[in-house]
């Protein structure tokens, strides 16, 4: 028998020494107590992943959960805006407490952080990724049954360094008609498949416009693809977005808890199996 490297991974002895997969996960804060956690991905920007991560979590707080949402998008945080949040988070000596939205939603970003909300951060890939460590291992969610992670785009530092740290329970992939932007969402699908990451299903965001004297749908961005890259992935497409004028009303003005859209009913049910 040749001598052992303690690298099960590279050895086909059924030895006692064998053990099971580590989990490599980091913990959370000792006081948090946090049940699911869902990853709002997509491959490039400008694809509405901020505003679906938002209205998730205001659909599933309606249906009775207790949720947060983690902005991971340090140079671009855009979810205390959605929410009209913009007081500063605090901290004690038991950590960094989320700022909680008017229906109780905890909210944590980089934006409650700073001096200035418009000021820039100009950091490092490592720094960034850093930032978004703290905010899982620092911050107390407290009593949370849906996390949601508002990721930055793309398949870089942030996204990796989610995938590797958080336990995530599932993604949601966000997306545009664009047929540019289903080659993008490959990426991010690849990229959760290499990652051992759950992929729930498929969001399109400005699927279309209805139109407000015959009820029409028009296209503006053209054919949608999306129910093409979700076949070829075996994925369900959970919803599919209008560019709705009231919605971006809500949103602009920190309003995004108020809109009575149902357009991520199926999505929010998908989520909520998680619990089952």
């Amino acid at each position: 028998m040749s001598e052992c490297t303690h690298d099960c991974s590279t050895c086909g002895q059924n030895c006692a020494s064998r053990g099971k997969p580590q989990d490599l996960h980091e913990a959370p804060h000792k006081l948090s107590h946090i049940k699911k956690v869902i990853g709002v991905v997509s491959g490039k920007g400008g694809v509405g992943k901020s505003m679906t991560s938002a209205m998730m979590a205001v659909t599933m707080r309606r249906l009775g959960y207790k949720c947060g949402v983690l902005d991971a998008d340090i140079t671009g945080p855009s979810i205390p805006k959605l929410f009209g949040i913009h007081a500063r988070a605090v901290g004690d000596d038991k950590g960094i407490w989320p700022i909680k939205s008017r229906t109780g939603i905890d909210i944590m970003s980089i934006n409650l952080l700073l001096e200035n909300e418009d000021d820039p951060v100009v950091w490092r890939g490592p720094v960034i990724a850093g930032a978004v460590k703290q905010f899982w291992q620092d911050v107390i969610w407290e009593d949370v049954d849906f996390l949601f992670v508002d990721m930055p785009p793309g398949t870089g530092d942030v996204p990796l360094t989610v995938f590797q740290t958080l336990p995530v329970d599932g993604i949601l992939v966000v997306t545009s008609p664009q047929e540019l932007v289903s080659m993008i969402v490959a990426k991010a699908v690849k990229m959760a498949q290499m990652m051992n990451v759950p992929i729930l299903g498929v969001v399109e965001n400005m699927s279309y416009v209805l139109c407000p004297d015959c009820g029409r749908h028009i296209q503006v961005f053209g054919d949608s693809h999306v129910d093409e890259i979700a076949e070829k992935y075996s994925l369900p497409v959970l919803a599919k977005m209008p560019i709705d004028p009231a919605l971006a009303k809500n949103a602009d003005e920190g309003l995004i808890e108020t809109f009575a859209g149902d357009y991520l009913d199926n999505a929010a049910q998908k989520v909520a199996a998680l619990l089952k």
